[in-house]
């Protein structure tokens, strides 16, 4: 278990980095992506039972949508890679591979923000199994700061999104990836932290809601399969509430 949260811990302080490409250099970027790619493998073969139960057991709409999260990362992660050998100039460049290059680029951008975007939902929907761990539920007090914190940031990483032009690159209506070369590269960090937090605060709350759905959803099934209608019972409860509300001599 500690093997994996380093695993998982690395890749998202590396993530980062990586979108930062041209402003920590072009090889350092590169031999990050080799070492993200290395990490990658560790936390599936840490997680290989996942790809074991996929077709075990029952499918809830919450387990149906982490499953496609999942789905959508893992293929956004080997679009990355493979993407990333086609347009390598530095650590892969003794492959000798010439050719597509142009549409590995596009590929590449189009997989380093949506893969942005995704695995900062796929944090927030593991963000209470991870609190749990560390105790974080156990003080009311620095959960109520959590909460305005992370509110306060998110607010702050929705404007940092259209500020960086998420939506622009992530539907290829900019084709081309612009870095303001004069930025301190602490201000760049701080957007992007800003944005990753944005995405795991609704990734939280939407596995939360997506929670409570099923449970709601198992009462109902409960009550179905006892013989009761869950609006027959509501409708039986308020004729009886309204008869013994009705006057004495009406009896």
């Amino acid at each position: 278990m500690k093997k994996n949260m380093i695993a998982d811990v690395a890749m998202t302080v590396l993530l980062p980095c990586l979108m930062a490409y041209s402003l920590i250099s072009e090889t350092l970027h590169e031999f990050g992506g080799l070492a993200m790619f290395a990490l990658f493998i560790t936390h599936h073969v840490l997680n290989r039972g996942w790809f074991a139960n996929l077709r075990r057991g029952r499918y809830n709409t919450l387990r149906a949508v982490n499953t496609a999260l999942d789905l959508l990362l893992l293929l956004d992660l080997l679009c990355m890679m493979i993407s990333g050998i086609l347009i390598s100039k530095h650590a892969l460049s003794f492959l000798g591979v010439t050719k597509g290059a142009s549409i590995g680029r596009i590929l590449h951008m189009l997989g380093a923000y949506w893969g942005y975007v995704l695995m900062s939902l796929h944090l927030g929907f593991h963000g209470k199994l991870m609190a749990s761990r560390m105790g974080v539920y156990k003080n009311k007090t620095l959960c109520v700061v959590l909460r305005i914190l992370f509110g306060a940031v998110s607010l702050y990483g929705l404007w940092a999104f259209a500020k960086r032009q998420f939506p622009a690159y992530m539907f290829l209506q900019q084709l081309f990836v612009f870095f303001d070369t004069g930025e301190p590269l602490i201000l760049f960090f701080l957007d992007y932290l800003a944005i990753m937090i944005l995405f795991a605060v609704l990734g939280y709350y939407g596995m939360k809601a997506l929670q409570l759905a099923g449970q709601s959803e198992k009462r109902l099934q409960k009550e179905t399969e006892k013989g009761e209608d869950p609006e027959t019972e509501k409708n039986s409860i308020k004729r009886k509430g309204a008869a013994s509300s009705w006057p004495c001599w009406e009896r």
